[in-house]
This record gives C-alpha cells, sequence and structure tokens, in this order.
C-alpha cells in the first residue's frame, strides 16, 4: 500500500512482521514435501489497522439459516407459501451496549483504535433434540445469507439487521458450496416434510432478493435412482447433481435438464467440485473382482453436455477426499491402509503437474479422512497460479490432525514445500482463505488471551502483515466455533463464521424470550462452560460444550476515519 492510500486516516501501515525463514535446498532424490524449518516471528501482537476495507465478522454461534431467492418465477411447480418475510431490526453492535433482542452481548465494549467493529446474531429457531445442519453463509452483493432445515435468512452485511426470510415447505436435502455468479442458488428439496422422503425436486432461489423461483422434479435416471440426498455443485449456468451412483445436470437459468447418465459404466457417481470448471468425482469398481479396492477418478466435464473432457484414476487403495482449488485443480488423497496422504495438481488438460506425500498433518477436513463433509468443504486452503497454502500441523497417529497453526506453501509444479510459517501458540488455528492483490490472507482463530485477526502473507517467502483484529471482547464469542464443523466464508473485505450445526434454544432461554428486558444483560450459561485464557472474554461469551442454540454474526466495521468499500 502507498504512502498515498494511508493518507485518509488509517494511520500509519504497520511495520511487517518477522521474515519466515527459507527453506534448505532439496535435491530431487528426496521425497516431496519435507519439512520446512519453520520462521521465528507469529501472527500477534498487533493492533491491525482495517485498510481500506469494511471487515465483518459473521460469528452464527449455533445459528442456522437457509437461503432462496429468485425473481424470475414460473408456473412450474411453485409453492404458495415460499415467500420472503420481513423481520425486526437488531443490535447494531455500535458499543454503546447492552443492546436489544434475545442478545444484549455486546461484542464491541471496549473496543481499541484500530480494532475492527463487530455484529452479532442469536438464533432462538425452536429445533429437535438432535440440532440440524447449517450451510453458508453466502455473500451476495449487500447480504449475507445462512440456511438450516426449511429455513434461509438474508442479512445486511453491513450491520447484521434481518433484510428477508424464506421459508420452504419441505427440507432441503442437497446443497452446492456457492451460487451462480448472478447470486442464484439451486437447492435440492424433499418431496415431503418427512425426514424420510426421498430427495427429488430442485428449487432456485435468488439470493440477491430473498424469492423463490422456479422448481422443478428430477426425473429418475434408471430403476435405481433413488435418494435422501443430493451431492450438488454450480458451475456456470449449471447445477450438477450426484445420488445412488447417478448424475444429472440442470440448467441455473431456468430448471432445464441438460444431461444424464443411466449407466454407470463401472464407475459411480461420487459428488462435484464446482466454481470456474465443473470437476467430477466418480468410485471405479474392478468388473473382474468386486472384492479388490475402489480406484478414485477425477475427471473435468463439459457443463453443458455432462462430456468428460479428460479423466485421470488413482491407483487402488487412495481414496479422493477433497478438492482444495478448482482452478489451477488440485485435490487431496489419503490411503487408510498405508496411512498415508499426497496432493495431486493437474495442468489445465488433465495431465499430473505434480504429486507428493505431504511432510505435514492436515485435518480430516482437508484430506477427507474420518470426514465425510463435501468435496469443496476444506475451509483452510487457497492457492494461486502456482502454489497451493494450507493450515497445516505436525503429522499425528492419525491422518487428521487436530491443531493446525502453521501455513505450508506446496509448489505445485514440483510438489515440494516452499515454507511454512512459525508455529501459533496452541489452540490457534490458522485458515488461508484466499490469494488477493497478490497476498495470502489468512483468518488466525482466537486463543491464547487473544481475539481473532487476519493477517496477510507474502506468497515468496510467508512473511506477515495484519489487516484486521477483532475487539478483545469478541474472542470468547469467537472461540465457540468448532473446527471440526465451522464454516467460513471471506468476501468483500469481510469474513464470515458460521457453525455447521445447530441446536435448539435451552427451555429456560425460550421461556425468558417474551419477557426479557431489553435493557437486560446478557449472563453466561451455566454449566460445564469452555473458555479461553481471557477471563474477560471466557466470562462474557461462556458457552456449553455442545454448540450454542445462538446464530452470533459478529460484523466488524471500519474503524473510524476510514473508508468503506
Amino acid at each position: 500500500m502507498t504512502d498515498e492510500q494511508w493518507r485518509g486516516g488509517f494511520g500509519p501501515p504497520p511495520d511487517p512482521f518477522e521474515p519466515q525463514s527459507q527453506p534448505q535446498p532439496q535435491s530431487q532424490t528426496q521425497p516431496p514435501a519435507q519439512p520446512v524449518p519453520a520462521a521465528t516471528g507469529r501472527f500477534t501482537g498487533r493492533t491491525a489497522r482495517v485498510t481500506a476495507l469494511a471487515v465483518a465478522v459473521l460469528l452464527a454461534v449455533g445459528g442456522g439459516t437457509y437461503l432462496a431467492l429468485g425473481d424470475d418465477r414460473d408456473d412450474r411447480d411453485e409453492p404458495s407459501e415460499a415467500r420472503p418475510s420481513a423481520s425486526p431490526s437488531i443490535d447494531r453492535g455500535d458499543g454503546k451496549g447492552p443492546g436489544v433482542g434475545p442478545s444484549t452481548y455486546d461484542a464491541n465494549a471496549g473496543i481499541k483504535p484500530g480494532e475492527a467493529r463487530v455484529w452479532l446474531r442469536d438464533n432462538d429457531a425452536d429445533l429437535p433434540g438432535s440440532g440440524t445442519s447449517q450451510y453458508g453463509p453466502w455473500r451476495v452483493g449487500d447480504v449475507v445469507v445462512k440456511a438450516m432445515t426449511n429455513e434461509l435468512i438474508g442479512y445486511a452485511a453491513a450491520d447484521g439487521q434481518d433484510k428477508w426470510k424464506l421459508s420452504l415447505p419441505t427440507p432441503v436435502c442437497g446443497v452446492p458450496p456457492a451460487p451462480s455468479a448472478d447470486g442464484k442458488l439451486v437447492l435440492g428439496v424433499k418431496e415431503s416434510a418427512s425426514q424420510s422422503s426421498h430427495c427429488n425436486h430442485l428449487q432456485q432461489v435468488d439470493l440477491t432478493t430473498g424469492k423463490a423461483g422456479w422448481k422443478v422434479p428430477v426425473p429418475p435416471e434408471n430403476s435405481y435412482d433413488t435418494a435422501l440426498q443430493f451431492e450438488m455443485a454450480i458451475s456456470g449456468d449449471t447445477v450438477a447433481l450426484a445420488r445412488s451412483a447417478v448424475m444429472s445436470g440442470f440448467s441455473v437459468t431456468d430448471g432445464r435438464k441438460l444431461f444424464g447418465t443411466s449407466k454407470t459404466n463401472g464407475c459411480t457417481a461420487a459428488g462435484f467440485a464446482g466454481g470456474s470448471r465443473l470437476i467430477g468425482l466418480r468410485t471405479c469398481f474392478d468388473p473382474k473382482d468386486s472384492r479388490a479396492p475402489a480406484q478414485s477418478l477425477v475427471e473435468e466435464l463439459d457443463p453443458a453436455t455432462g462430456t468428460a473432457k479428460w479423466s485421470h484414476t488413482f491407483d487402488k487403495g487412495w481414496t479422493v477426499g477433497r478438492v482444495l482449488s478448482v482452478d489451477p485443480l488440485v485435490v487431496a488423497a489419503h490411503h487408510k491402509d498405508s496411512k498415508a496422504w499426497n496432493i495431486t495438481a493437474f495442468a489445465a488438460d488433465g495431465k499430473v503437474r505434480s504429486q507428493g506425500a505431504a511432510g505435514f498433518g492436515v485435518s480430516g477436513r482437508c484430506n477427507g479422512f474420518g470426514n465425510a463433509g463435501g468435496y469443496q468443504e476444506c475451509y483452510a486452503a487457497a492457492a494461486d497460479a502456482d502454489t497451493l497454502y494450507i493450515g497445516a500441523g505436525k503429522p499425528g497417529t492419525s491422518l487428521g490432525i487436530e491443531d493446525t497453526n502453521q501455513v505450508v506453501a506446496v509448489d505445485l509444479n514440483t510438489g515440494k514445500e516452499r515454507w511454512r510459517t512459525a508455529e501459533q501458540p496452541k489452540g490457534r488455528t490458522v485458515w488461508p482463505l484466499a490469494v488477493e492483490d497478490g497476498r495470502v490472507l489468512v483468518y488466525v482463530a482466537p486463543g491464547s488471551g487473544a481475539a481473532g485477526s487476519v493477517v496477510s502473507l507474502a506468497p515468496a517467502d510467508g512473511s506477515s502483515q495484519p489487516v484486521l483484529q477483532s475487539p478483545a471482547v469478541s474472542a470468547g464469542a469467537e472461540s465457540v466455533f468448532y473446527t471440526h464443523n465451522i464454516r467460513i466464508t471471506w468476501a468483500g473485505g469481510r469474513l464470515f463464521l458460521l457453525n455447521g450445526r445447530v441446536y435448539g434454544p435451552e427451555p429456560k432461554r425460550r421461556a425468558a424470550r417474551s419477557s426479557r428486558s431489553a435493557s437486560s444483560v446478557a449472563q453466561p450459561r451455566r454449566g460445564t462452560c469452555r473458555t479461553r485464557t481471557n477471563s474477560r472474554a471466557g466470562r462474557t461469551a461462556c458457552t456449553s460444550l455442545r454448540p450454542s442454540s445462538r446464530s452470533r454474526s459478529l460484523h466488524a466495521s471500519p474503524t473510524a476515519g476510514s473508508r468503506q468499500h
């Protein structure tokens, strides 16, 4: 950032963090991805400036949201119940506390100069005892959306106010990782409200308006085509769905069926990865030996026709667990018997660019080991044209580790490790978010008495600079986002966090909703609580060990004097 850019009230630019140490040269005979000496600097000890970014943290602490939007309606099977409804405004989290509504926790209490403001949302929807899954968050324009069961809610990204709410007549049973470029999301929905009912319809929603669009049935590809859920992805104007060994593609715009497969040819459809390309994943079986290990197949599909442009089959015993990047294409595979995992990068034509065993550990969410989530549900990986940046840690006894407190850079041309950052203090998980303006943006979770922050790393050596810092009091709220199911979105200079599982409000809290005074002060929830070493944050955001019912949205606003993009 130039000196001229710093003259708009941001204060002087922060000094860079201590540079990372460089890896020692490796010979070609060494296995790829050998451990590299760590840097001595840590992402701590600074108050980050919000530099020309309006930064928000959506802390949906156990809260759920599901959204369906769209104005382009037609007469095909559109439920009259699917209409958005307005909701009351909520506490803006302006630090003037104590706030109003079900949550009176002020995430900005005692905010210091240079810290980013946040807003906090609570969810009070009644849910069964086992809770339900949440999806999102998706940022579309000035709205951020989250979803659960058969409800979708859009919030103002700037201050967390409710923009709209949409209820669907039947539960959701399939969700793509991201909407189309114009904000359309296509969901799989069940044929009835029964949880055991089949997943056999698609519902389009427009995330910019909160209105439901077209709804179409999914015709069976063969007599075995029945499913309770869809694996889905959107690429261009195509939404692709895999289920019961077959796959289909439909137009996001109007719901027309574009392609389908009635024959498996020995390979069952496992799922997709979407975005700028449509990547298909299949599991192939040996027709001559039913007991032989299956083989994973990766292919790039033409989104308009479903035709494979190329395909690559992995060796027997290797399972593709995650797609870490679509463009360039990078996948993680694991071998449960040999307790190994590797990273494979592909060229544009499908040829293997590099493949190598990793000399570090990652969460099961980033290599798929022991984790049945979606293929694009590693929220701790980002890539540019030549390098993968991934949240990592020391290898453990399992292929999926808990402590991922470093960022490791992997050269996609050689498969070898380029550099890694220093280890963060225990409990401070790191999440590479994106590569923007030539820098790697990384979320550093709260821990060791510090609130969460976002830093940027230099792609060349991993040297870091601060980007934003959450208020100290928000550390307690951020700490209830569990690493095994957190969902993260960085969009438009804002950070949104959402727990992947939510439970209903406690009976006492449910009864108190109607009688709680707007001026009351939030108290810690009684019982066993998980707290951080920061007693102040732990006191104000003490939460039971299971995910809270609260759907907290912490919005970090620009600091005083800063410009908002």
